[in-house]
């Protein structure tokens, strides 16, 4: 066998394109992205982009009904975590900040959910309970305070405002 005879081995699979290393390679410098914009950038997809015209999903009108605006967000505490308490001691949305067990209290108020064991006897105030999680409080010999949760809005926001009946009298 000669050099003229030898052929090249095939590849089970195409080679991966190695970008950025160097003018030679002929995909050096900017890596086959081109001079600058937006898509030469890292990050940049064609989704949801149609060129000049609308898009589609904003050409469309919007319709059904979503709850977001008046969904209740508790902040959530768990019974497991009010072991860090004396013996005895009332637990409001404060204290359990002030201890760093909530970061923040949601304007919606706390939740105690049921999770893990109280082994002391606590005054739990909150804005609502789970079943289990006032069940452990009352076995541990505590007591449960619901507190009144943040008002209510006054009318159903979705619902357009009538303007008030003017009555003329005589």
């Amino acid at each position: 066998m000669d050099i003229g005879e030898a052929k090249a081995l095939a590849h089970p699979r195409k080679r991966r394109r190695r970008v950025g290393r160097g003018l030679g390679s002929g995909r050096g410098k900017t890596s086959g992205r081109g001079h600058n914009g937006a898509r030469s950038r890292s990050g940049w997809s064609s989704r949801n982009r149609v060129g000049g015209r609308m898009p589609l999903f904003r050409r469309l009108p919007k319709v059904g009904f979503s709850n977001a605006p008046f969904k209740t967000c508790y902040s959530i505490v768990n019974v497991g975590r009010l072991n860090a308490f004396a013996p005895g001691s009332r637990i409001t949305p404060e204290l359990l900040e002030q201890e760093g067990i909530l970061k923040q209290v949601s304007p919606d108020g706390i939740k105690v959910l049921g999770a893990g064991q109280l082994d002391r006897p606590l005054t739990v105030c909150a804005h609502a309970f789970s079943q289990p999680a006032r069940q452990k409080i009352e076995a541990a010999g505590g007591a449960v305070e619901l507190m009144p949760g943040p008002r209510k809005p006054l009318r159903h926001k979705m619902t357009p405002r009538r303007p008030a009946q003017v009555t003329a009298e005589a």
